[in-house]
Formats: C-alpha cells, structure tokens, sequence
C-alpha cells in the first residue's frame, strides 16, 4: 500500500472520529437535535456521550500515525533508481486535516468546558 493511501486513510479516520465526538457533544445541548433526530436519536446520542473522549483519542492516534507516515524519509534504494515523490500536498492534507479535527474536538468539548458545576 502506498504512503499516500495510507496517510489519507489515517488523516479521513480522524476526520470521521472527530465529526463523530463533535455530534456526540452537541446532542445534548443543541435544540436542533432534538428536531433532527427526534426525542429517541438525540437520548440514543445522549447515552453514547460515553464514547466522546475515546473517540478524540482515537482521532489523535489516527493524526499522529499520519504525521509519522508523511514526514518520516524515504527509503534508501540498493540501486538508487527510485522515484522520491514530493510529500508536500500529502503533508498539507494531514495539516489541514488536524486543523478541522482540532475544531471538531472544541465543539465536542465546549457543553463540558462551559457547563456550571
């Protein structure tokens, strides 16, 4: 498998856990959701709230594996007839990708980090 296939995946996994804990956070304080899903979908989200931080840890794994497999050397040929492609969209994906999933995990955390105590 290519460094590319692998790091988009990587970088498309974190993308989906953190939209995931981003809807997981805003079940329980967004009106809309009670619209959207219906009394039943947003207590089915309510009771998955568990999950949020597992999934933002999991969506920083999946970050880091793809930093690793974007910035890390190339291998060294025996015949020195390789091609040594240009990382540099690859890398700017896995940065845009840690940007969105930064602002994913924000809006996930913001009902916790506001709620009075």
């Amino acid at each position: 498998m290519s460094d590319n296939k692998r790091v988009i995946g990587a970088a498309s996994g974190a993308l989906g856990l953190g939209a995931f804990a981003a809807a997981l956070g805003t079940c329980c304080i967004a009106p809309w959701a009670v619209s959207l899903l219906g009394v039943s979908g947003a207590v089915a989200l309510a009771r998955l709230a568990v999950l949020q931080p597992y999934a933002l840890i999991a969506a920083g794994i999946l970050l880091a594996v793809a930093f690793v497999w974007a910035y890390r050397p190339a291998r060294a040929c025996a015949d020195g007839t390789c091609v040594t492609a240009s990382k540099r969209r690859l890398r700017w994906t896995v940065w845009i990708a840690a940007a969105i999933v930064a602002v994913l995990a924000v809006s996930a955390l913001m009902p916790t980090l506001f709620t009075p105590n």
